[in-house]
Order: structure tokens, then C-alpha cells, then sequence
């Protein structure tokens, strides 16, 4: 079952085609790759599908929903839920409060009803507190709840970026250098949690530029180049794809 698939997508920015007549689905519960040189299209792709910017012309479907038109904040509403390359954090608060604040967002709890003591109210926060530790536990953060968000290594705070997504309950996450500028322990870790997530049933579409991690991770991928398709297929299929080795991963390269 396809959770989305783009139909002939295209992004325009007056000369400059970004994208160019995209035609993409991934399945549910598909571990999906995106890979290309800088300026091939992927993160205007992912703006296009989260509604951070709208297409020229062609479609996003989300489980069978037209969204091209809709907002981010209705998007994510659906349960296609983003990361960003650079993590936001609030750097001086805990690793569960950091939780705790994207749990709220997503309830819509705000903060007069946080401080209200009331039976009810403190039954959420328990509930919304036990959801945010198994989001943790997930990428292998709960011993770090009491943790400053500032204090922790660069990965683990790529990690906790992850959770927060995590918090906005996704179908589809869509993860953008989820390991960018990891040393190994830490690539495996991450990638070990997004094995996870699949088993949770969430789908990831994930852009990367370490080939190790997408090759030994994804199971389909989808390859750009100069905003166009070049070539989509399983990690051993994109290896030995000339167009793919020619555009981007090295002559060199044989997984």
C-alpha cells in the first residue's frame, strides 16, 4: 500500500527548474532512501512534500489524500512529520522537557492547562511523560532524560531531534541527514533506531550522503540528479547503476 506518492512534481524558481517531473511512491513501512549531489533536488523535494514551499505543477498524495496545497502544520496533522539537518533544541532544558514541550505542542496542552494541578491534568502529564520516555528509549536516550540538551555529544542530540519528531505520533517521517557529521558508533545507533521505528510502523523516507549507512539500512532508494530521477531501485541495483556512478557515488564504488 502506498502511504505517498508524487505525480509528475515540478518546482520552478524563474529560470531554475529544482525539480523536474518527479513520479515517486513509497510503500508503508518501506525504509526509503534519497540520494544525490548537492543541488540535485532532494531537500526542495522535501520541501515540496511537507508544504514548506508549493509545487509548480504535479501532486502529493498522502495515503490517497491530495495535500499539495495544504499547510505545514495540517500536513504534519496527517502524520507526515519532518527533521531538519541542523537540530533546534532548547539547549539550557532537560532531554525530557525537550520531550515533554513537543508532546505538548502536538496534544495542544498549553501552558496555563500545564500548571493547573487538577486530577485531569495531572493524569495527562503522566500519560504525555510515559509517551515522551518511550520515544527516548527508541533512540537510546532515557538514561539521559535528566540530561542538559546543550551538554549532550553532536549525535546524541541528532538523536533527540529524532524523538522530538517522534513526539508528533508520525505515519511517514521524513528524515533529512540523520548521521551527518557522525563518527561510526553513533551512525549505527541512529540507524539502529529507524530499524525500530519500522517495526512501530512508521515509514522513513531519509536523505543521506553516508552511502554505508543508506546501502546497509534502505530498502528501496531513490537517486537525483540535476533536480531529475536518475534511477530508483534496491541498494545492490543503485551500486551498479553506471548513470548513478557517473552522478555521484564514484567510479570506485561496488557495495
Amino acid at each position: 500500500m502506498k502511504i505517498i506518492e508524487l505525480i509528475s512534481l515540478k518546482k520552478q524558481f524563474g529560470e531554475l527548474v529544482a525539480v523536474n517531473n518527479i513520479d515517486m511512491s513509497v510503500e508503508k513501512g518501506e525504509i526509503r532512501g534519497l540520494i544525490g549531489p548537492n543541488g540535485s533536488g532532494k531537500t526542495t523535494l522535501f520541501n515540496l512534500v511537507t508544504g514548506f514551499i508549493k509545487p509548480t505543477e504535479g501532486k502529493v498524495f498522502l495515503e490517497g489524500q491530495d495535500i499539495s496545497g495544504f499547510s505545514t502544520d495540517l500536513i504534519a496533522k496527517k502524520g507526515l512529520v519532518r527533521t531538519f539537518q541542523h537540530t533546534v533544541l532548547f539547549k539550557e532544558m532537560t532531554v525530557l522537557k525537550n520531550m515533554l514541550i513537543a508532546s505538548h505542542l502536538h496534544t495542544g496542552m498549553g501552558l496555563f492547562e500545564q500548571f493547573l494541578q487538577t486530577p485531569k491534568n495531572l493524569g495527562k502529564e503522566k500519560e504525555v511523560e510515559k509517551r515522551s520516555l518511550a520515544k527516548l528509549e527508541i533512540v537510546e536516550l532515557a538514561e539521559k532524560k535528566d540530561e542538559l540538551a546543550g551538554a549532550l555529544p553532536h549525535g546524541s542530540q541528532k538523536a533527540l531531534g529524532i524523538a522530538i519528531a517522534l513526539a508528533a505520533e508520525p505515519k511517514l517521517l521524513l528524515l533529512d541527514e540523520p548521521v551527518a557529521g557522525m563518527n561510526p558508533s553513533e551512525t549505527n545507533k541512529i540507524m539502529k533506531s529507524i530499524k525500530k521505528l519500522r517495526k512501530d510502523g512508521i515509514t522513513i523516507l531519509l536523505v543521506e550522503h553516508d552511502m554505508k549507512a543508506v546501502m546497509s539500512t534502505c530498502d528501496r532508494i531513490t537517486v537525483m540528479s540535476f533536480g531529475e530521477k536518475i534511477a530508483e531501485g534496491k541498494p545492490e541495483e543503485i551500486s551498479r547503476n553506471e548513470d548513478v556512478i557517473e552522478a555521484y557515488l564514484g567510479k570506485g564504488l561496488r557495495v
